[in-house]
């Protein structure tokens, strides 16, 4: 989001139950995608529900164990949507199933913000614009 989305999107990533580091897969494969993972490190989805955080407009729930738990209070209100995708982090095997897991993940959730990316948001109201993101999260 952060490469296909700027200047209008700025994307931040949290978990409900982050293990302190960044899973070794995620990293190589957003490597392989050229995406920068200097700044990028494990932290709790309550970061993000403080007085001091980022604006956010849109929360995207991606874990299917998520999608279950109780999210905190997130300020402004943001649309939320979940798009659930099989963990990656979960998948044991061999490195090539693990690599292979990790990839289809990125470019399910690649396919869904390039879909996000297109919508007309300035021209749908809230309503349509709910619809149209959890929609996504079915594709």
């Amino acid at each position: 989001m952060n490469r296909k989305g700027a200047p209008n999107f700025t994307a931040y990533s949290a978990g409900s139950q982050p293990k302190g580091a960044i899973h070794p897969g995620a990293l190589r494969q957003l490597e392989l995608a050229k995406l920068p993972t200097a700044e990028l490190r494990s932290k709790p989805w309550e970061e993000f529900a403080q007085p001091a955080a980022p604006r956010i407009d849109f929360v995207f729930t991606v874990c299917d164990n998520a999608a279950k738990e109780v999210c905190p209070i997130w300020p402004g209100q943001p649309m939320t949507a979940h798009w659930g995708i099989p963990d990656p982090a979960a998948v044991e095997g061999t490195s090539e199933q693990i690599e292979k897991a990790f990839r289809e993940a990125f470019f399910m959730l690649e396919r869904r913000i390039s879909i996000l990316l297109c919508l007309p948001l300035a021209s749908l109201d809230t309503l349509a614009i709910k619809k149209e993101i959890d929609r996504i999260g079915q594709e």
